[in-house]
């Protein structure tokens, strides 16, 4: 399968899924904001890290001392599939502001899986496994996505055209198209959700995102994200 992730247009800016990206809007995090946030117990203060705070770090996260990692913030702008921001929405550990089809027309955009990501479900709830399908399948499966959406919108762009209320009209649009919403958790949250979403265990899509999401994590603060692969991937 090709790469999924791409560099986007604009700074901290990951792209994915044609219409997607993971954006690192703004951040108030630094492994030092772990760092004096611990040391605050005894009246210290640092300027810069040295190797006995990279050793403090892995501390705190080997025994799961777990609240330095909430003296920081990053506010991230996502846009997604619905049923991708659905699933996202649970981790109420954070706050959400997301785009409102009562007060505009959404675009026509849509979540198309590639061939590759076309796949079967087989096993029980809790158990699935999850396999490519024939080829001709997933073409089939591509072309009826396409087919649905295309006519799904045009209803949806008539009604609004004859006068039908933004917030009732979108009641016909279907989990594929896309949404957009900001994002606001520290980098403890953050870890818990990328524990449970940059998985083997997650849904595919969401997946990806977490993937986007933890890249950017990485670049914002080193030392914890390496601690945090370290131990096994466990938030603290």
């Amino acid at each position: 399968m090709a790469e999924v992730i791409t560099p986007g247009d604009k700074p901290n800016e990951l792209r994915l899924f044609e219409h997607g990206f993971v954006r690192l809007d703004s951040a108030m995090a630094d492994d030092l904001s772990v760092i004096n946030s611990a040391r605050v117990s005894f009246a210290v203060r640092k300027d810069e890290m040295d190797d006995r705070d990279a050793g403090l770090i892995k501390f705190l996260m080997r025994d799961r001392h777990g609240t330095p990692f909430e003296h920081n913030s990053f506010r991230f702008h996502i846009r997604c599939p619905i049923f991708v921001a659905r699933e996202w929405f649970r981790h109420r550990v954070g706050s959400f502001n997301e785009e409102s089809a009562r007060y505009h027309k959404l675009s026509d955009d849509f979540y198309l899986p590639d061939v590759q990501a076309v796949r079967s479900q087989v096993g029980k709830p809790g158990a699935y496994s999850f396999e490519p399908v024939d080829e001709a399948i997933a073409n089939e499966t591509r072309d009826t996505f396409q087919r649905i959406y295309k006519e799904l919108y045009a209803e949806y762009n008539e009604m609004i055209e004859k006068g039908v209320a933004k917030e009732l009209a979108r009641a016909i649009l279907p989990f594929g198209i896309f949404t957009q919403f900001y994002w606001t958790l520290n980098a403890r949250a953050l870890m818990n959700f990328l524990s449970l979403r940059n998985a083997q265990t997650a849904q595919y899509e969401i997946r990806m995102y977490a993937d986007a999401v933890e890249r950017l994590f990485a670049q914002q603060m080193p030392v914890t994200h390496q601690c945090f692969i370290e131990f096994g991937r466990v938030a603290p």
